[in-house]
C-alpha cells in the first residue's frame, strides 16, 4: 500500500505553494519596475514642458523691455529724450530691485511696470492661452521678475527670471541681454 501512494504522488505534477509564491513575487517585482519607469518618464515629461514654457516666458520678458525701449525711442521726436524717458520709466527696477510688468497694457502706460515687493505680485495667470498678471485666470505656477542693471549711460543689462515649483522641487530659468541706445 505504501508503494501505491508513492506512485500516485510521483504522477501529481501540480505547482507547490512555494513555486506559486515565487512566481507571484517575480511578476509583482516586474510590474513595479515597469510602473516606476513609467512614473519617472511622466515626471520628466512634465518637467520638460514646464521648463520650455518658462524659457519662453523669460524670453518674453526681455522682448517686452526691448519693445518698451523701441517704443520710447521711436515715439519721441528727439531720440535722446526717448532713451532718457525709457531709463526714467524703468529706473525703479534697477540696482537689484525686481519688477514685473503687465503685458495687457501699452508699453508707455505708467502701470505697465511695477515693483515686486511681494513675489505674489509677479505671479503669472493663464487665461485664454495667455500668461499675464491678471488674477482672474488660473494660477500657472510661474513667477516672472525683471531686473535691470545700468552698464553705461547708453547701455543696460536686462535679467528676466522665471521660477516655478514642482513635486521635484523649485526650479528657475534666467535670461539676460544688454540693450543699447541705438539712436544717437
Amino acid at each position: 500500500m505504501i508503494k501505491f501512494f508513492k506512485q500516485k504522488n510521483k504522477q501529481n505534477k501540480a505547482f507547490t505553494l512555494v513555486e506559486t509564491l515565487v512566481a507571484i513575487s517575480i511578476f509583482t517585482i516586474s510590474i513595479l519596475a515597469i510602473m516606476s519607469v513609467l512614473g519617472k518618464g511622466m515626471s520628466d515629461t512634465n518637467y520638460a514642458k514646464k521648463q520650455m514654457t518658462a524659457t519662453y516666458l523669460a524670453q518674453e520678458g526681455i522682448e517686452y523691455i526691448r519693445n518698451m525701449r523701441d517704443t520710447f525711442v521711436l515715439s519721441n521726436t528727439n531720440s535722446a529724450n526717448g532713451w532718457n524717458d525709457f531709463l526714467n520709466k524703468i529706473s525703479s527696477c534697477s540696482l537689484g530691485i525686481v519688477c514685473g510688468f503687465n503685458s495687457t497694457v501699452s508699453y508707455i502706460d505708467p502701470g505697465s511696470i511695477f515693483l515686486c515687493t511681494d513675489m505674489s505680485l509677479c505671479k503669472l495667470y493663464l487665461e485664454n492661452g495667455n500668461y499675464s498678471i491678471n488674477s482672474t485666470g488660473t494660477d500657472s505656477g510661474f513667477i516672472r521678475t525683471i531686473s535691470l542693471i545700468p552698464v553705461s549711460p547708453d547701455e543696460i543689462k536686462i535679467i528676466s527670471r522665471v521660477e516655478w515649483a514642482q513635486v521635484s522641487g523649485s526650479h528657475s530659468i534666467e535670461f539676460s541681454e544688454n540693450l543699447y541706445n541705438w539712436i544717437e
